[in-house]
């Protein structure tokens, strides 16, 4: 998709002048850039930014930005120069967040350490190696409570390697020796209800999860990608701060 951008520049706040007010064309503006752009997937979106003459134009959860006649589309982030804040980025995380008390917890893996007291939900594949080392620095964080939705999207024998661990006696102790360890999870024989794989397969196309791991916490904040231990403790801090402050009871 990308690639189909034939104008795209970084933005900065103050960077951005137009000679004159314009009024949004929402039809002007997805007209020419479909007639322009063939490969350019369908426009979700179109809306105003704060910044007159500037609209977002909204791709799924990838964000653009057009004149009012869809004749420049510019790629990249709007920096707030007062506050140094990401204006896109900020948007993509209210796009991408996940309501976590809407989260299938029945779902999921669950282990514990510490207390448990802070949540974090996490999707991942078991051949996944950043859900490796992600595995691997959780056991540097304290009093968290860990819900894993196993999410076999890398091929190979993952989905194989999902069934097994879903269907051990014991999950949570034989999904953390394979990821951290490497000790080969027991073959599931006979019946076992798989259902809940398929949910996850669900839950993670209906939130465009697409990459392992992808971490959701209480607050609703997703992070594709792993973090290192001081991040997460940071990411931890600041989820909890936020989904306990009076605005969000």
């Amino acid at each position: 998709m990308r690639n189909a951008v034939v104008h795209a520049a970084r933005v900065f706040g103050a960077g951005l002048v137009f000679s004159a007010p314009v009024i949004a064309d929402d039809a002007a503006i997805r007209r020419n850039l479909a007639a322009r752009l063939a490969d350019l997937p369908k426009v979700d979106e179109i809306s105003k930014t704060s910044i007159p003459g500037l609209f977002e134009v909204r791709i799924g959860n990838d964000i653009f930005y057009s004149d009012a006649n869809g004749d420049h589309l510019i790629q990249g982030s709007i920096v707030d120069t007062r506050s140094r804040g990401d204006l896109t980025q900020a948007r993509i995380n209210k796009l991408t967040a996940i309501d976590f008390a809407a989260l299938p917890l029945k779902d999921a893996i669950v282990w514990r350490q510490g207390s448990g007291t802070r949540r974090l939900a996490v999707f991942a594949d078991p051949n996944c190696g950043y859900c490796r080392r992600f595995e691997k620095d959780l056991n540097h964080v304290k009093d968290v409570t860990v819900y894993t939705f196993l999410y076999p999207i890398l091929g190979g024998d993952s989905p194989e390697k999902s069934r097994d661990i879903w269907c051990a006696k014991d999950q949570a102790t034989v999904w953390r020796d394979w990821m951290i360890d490497g000790k080969t999870p027991p073959r599931s024989i006979g019946a076992c209800n798989t259902a809940a794989l398929q949910r996850n397969a669900a839950l993670g196309a209906r939130h465009r999860v697409n990459g392992t791991p992808t971490l959701v916490f209480e607050d609703g904040t997703r992070v594709s990608g792993a973090l290192p231990a001081e991040k997460l403790e940071k990411q931890l801090i600041d989820s909890a701060a936020k989904s306990s402050s009076p605005t969000k009871r």
